[in-house]
């Protein structure tokens, strides 16, 4: 398919396209949009900037445009769920620009926001509804929402969805679906844990993969710079004041305390930065999305909630201040430079003791990063990173402040629902797959010698191995 004219889409939707100046589909759009106008469950696998989300939108739209139905008070007709805020509220946008020729009524489920609004939204049904699944809950547990009416159900970045530990969460959600629906779920990598889910949800599905899984972006140049750890403020500042070329700078921390001590340290040396993480209230987040879009902050500092819930163009660089301890997180956190059709920058500042994150890393996109300088061992009794801990994964094993929800919202009488029953922290914290919510790094021995360069074995295809050929 060589243009949006050739699906046979709604005029109304190729109208909004041709304002928005989309003439070519992606590869990932060439290949799923069929398929979904043919009512078939799909699994995806795609990296961010692929253009999915106009993909399964265009479909939906168009399901929703040729079947003119009113929706039941307290339903929705699709139901489309993301792990993070900032992506829930760029999905709802795309929806609105595709769909702004097609009356369709739409809202937005997400946390750190009153609920009042979002429960007024559903009293008279809704096409469209985009939520993150803590919130999602909330209003089904309260009876604002029944799903009982979802025609077409989207899980979007479902292996993130299992990094921040809303499987369980997602489990629950389907069982309230009607059994009788089209089922589409989205992954940039496919751990057997979401092979699993994709077996359980969806029905004979055509697979759909756009890039090998878990590569980085060939555009992307990456490299390493060796550094002990209580040189990387410095190198940080050194490197944006001096790289070419820089327009905007995403850094990631692993946490977020982290995120706004390198802020303070780099508004210390003359750089203008902000930071955004779950401890920011929603309106703080949006601002600061807002100027770092508008190009008013050049820097931004950001936990792994920003990996995949920040769209902008123009990031020239990522720089990881921390290696992520999931090595899945680095391919969406260097994803967020060289987005349509861009060259971009990747440095990751690895200290001695995120040397095994490094090997995980370069094991999983198989290749070996170029390095620059050399990391120092450890001193002796010197204090390892932080990991994420704890029940919250809020790195210090405390419990949730009280009323406290993983996406940010709280209850509405503002306590503590079920005890500890739902009290992960469900921003910027993964949890690992040994189910601990750490990733045990082996010991750094004082005598180990150069890391040693990634496989460049082939390996399996993506969809090895795993059958979806089981009913739902």
């Amino acid at each position: 398919m060589n243009s949006f004219n050739d699906f046979g889409l709604a005029e109304p939707i190729l109208r909004a396209l041709s304002e928005e100046k989309y003439v070519t589909p992606t590869p990932i759009q060439a290949q799923t949009i069929p398929l979904l106008l043919a009512k078939r469950d799909v699994i995806g696998i795609a990296q961010t900037g692929t253009g999915k989300t106009a993909a399964f939108a265009l479909p939906i739209l168009n399901h929703l445009a040729a079947n003119r139905v009113r929706p039941q008070p307290k339903t929705c007709r699709v139901l489309v769920l993301s792990p993070t805020r900032e992506l829930s509220g760029q999905i709802l946008d795309s929806f609105r620009a595709y769909g702004r020729h097609l009356r369709i009524h739409s809202a937005l489920a997400i946390g750190g926001v009153s609920m009042g609004a979002q429960v007024r939204s559903l009293l008279n049904g809704l096409d469209v509804l985009v939520a993150t699944p803590g919130r999602l809950l909330d209003l089904i547990q309260s009876n604002a929402l029944r799903l009982s009416g979802v025609e077409v159900f989207v899980l979007d970045e479902a292996d993130r969805m299992l990094d921040m530990g809303f499987i369980r969460d997602i489990r629950k959600i389907v069982a309230k679906l009607p059994a009788q629906r089209q089922t589409l779920m989205f992954s940039a990598t496919m751990p057997e844990d979401i092979a699993e889910l994709g077996r359980q949800m969806l029905k004979d599905p055509a697979k759909v993969s756009v890039a090998p899984q878990a590569t980085t972006v060939e555009r992307i140049a990456q490299r390493i710079v060796h550094v002990d750890r209580g040189s990387k403020p410095k190198m940080l500042s050194d490197l944006i004041q001096q790289e070419q070329n820089v327009d905007r700078v995403l850094v990631f921390t692993r946490t977020k305390h982290g995120a706004d001590k390198v802020v303070r340290g780099l508004n210390k040396d003359g750089i203008s930065a902000e930071a955004i993480h779950g401890n920011k209230s929603q309106n703080q987040r949006e601002r600061v999305l807002k100027d770092f879009r508008d190009g008013r902050v050049k820097t931004l500092v950001a936990t792994d909630i920003a990996a995949r819930g920040i769209d902008v163009d123009g990031i020239s660089h990522v720089i990881n201040f921390d290696l992520p301890n999931i090595p899945e997180s680095y391919v969406h956190r260097i994803g967020r430079t060289a987005r349509a059709g861009a060259d971009g920058i990747a440095i990751s500042l690895c200290s001695h003791d995120e040397l095994p994150f490094l090997r995980d890393i370069e094991k999983l996109i198989r290749m070996a990063i170029p390095a620059t300088g050399t990391a120092s061992q450890p001193r002796p009794g010197a204090r390892a990173p932080q990991q994420p801990n704890g029940r919250n994964g809020n790195g210090h094993g405390r419990p949730a402040k009280q009323g406290q929800r993983r996406d940010g919202g709280r209850n509405e009488r503002g306590g503590q629902r079920n005890g500890q029953k739902r009290n992960h922290e469900r921003n910027d914290q993964h949890q690992s797959r040994n189910g601990n919510g750490r990733h045990q790094a082996p010991p750094a021995h004082a005598g180990q010698g150069p890391r040693p360069i990634a496989s460049t074995q082939p390996v399996s295809s993506d969809f090895a191995k795993v059958s979806f050929m089981q009913p739902r």
